[in-house]
C-alpha cells in the first residue's frame, strides 16, 4: 500500500531539492527515496522511473521560471522589461540550479502536459519582448537570443569559466545591451 502522504507531486518536488543541491547528473531515485523516507521500492508504487522524475523536474522548473519571469516583466517594456527577464532567469538558474537543468531540453512532441507548460513560459517572453515590435518569426529569434545569452552565463558561472578579474555582471549588462540593440534594429 502507498505511504499516506507521499504522491508524485511530492516525489517531483523532492527530487527537484535533491537535483538543486547535488546536481540533475548526479540525481537518483535512491536519494530522492531517503529524502521522501521511504525505501526504494516504495517510491516506484508512486513513480515509473528517473526519467519520469527528471521530466516532472523539467514541468516543475519551466512553471516556476514561467511564473517568475511574468512577475519581474509586469507592467514593463523594452529595455526594462528585457533586463527584468534576464536578471529573474539568472536568479532562478542560480538559485535552482538542478532543476534549472532539467528544464533546458524542449518537450518532447507527445508531452501536452509539457508542452503546455512550455508554451505559457514562451508566451511570456514574448509578450515581454512585445514592446519591441518584432515580427513573430523576430520574436521566436529574440526569445531564442534572450535563452542563449542567459543560459550561456549561468552555465559557465555554475562551472568556473570566468577566471579574468573583470567583472561578470557588466559582462552580462553588455550582453543585455546588445541583445537591446539588436532587437531594436530588428524589421518591425
Amino acid at each position: 500500500m502507498p505511504r499516506a502522504g507521499l504522491t508524485p507531486e511530492r516525489i517531483i518536488a523532492e527530487a527537484a531539492l535533491v537535483a538543486d543541491e547535488v546536481g540533475l547528473e548526479r540525481l537518483t531515485l535512491a536519494a530522492v527515496a531517503q529524502r521522501c523516507g521511504v525505501s526504494l521500492p516504495g517510491l516506484y508504487k508512486h513513480i515509473d522511473n528517473l526519467e519520469a522524475v527528471k521530466r516532472g523536474v523539467a514541468v516543475l522548473s519551466v512553471g516556476e521560471l514561467a511564473t517568475v519571469l511574468a512577475d519581474a516583466t509586469a507592467g514593463l517594456s523594452d529595455r526594462d522589461a528585457l533586463r527584468a527577464i534576464c536578471t529573474a532567469y539568472r536568479s532562478y538558474a542560480r538559485t535552482h540550479p538542478g532543476r534549472y537543468m532539467a528544464g533546458i531540453v524542449a518537450p518532447a512532441a507527445d508531452d501536452d502536459t509539457y508542452i503546455q507548460v512550455a508554451t505559457r513560459a514562451y508566451q511570456v517572453l514574448t509578450a515581454a519582448l512585445r514592446g519591441y515590435h518584432l515580427s513573430d518569426t523576430d520574436l521566436v529569434h529574440a526569445v531564442r537570443m534572450v535563452r542563449t545569452v542567459c543560459h550561456g552565463i549561468v552555465t559557465l558561472e555554475s562551472a568556473g569559466g570566468f577566471g579574468l578579474p573583470e567583472s561578470v555582471d557588466d559582462t552580462f549588462e553588455r550582453l543585455q545591451d546588445a541583445l537591446h540593440t539588436e532587437f531594436r534594429a530588428m524589421p518591425h
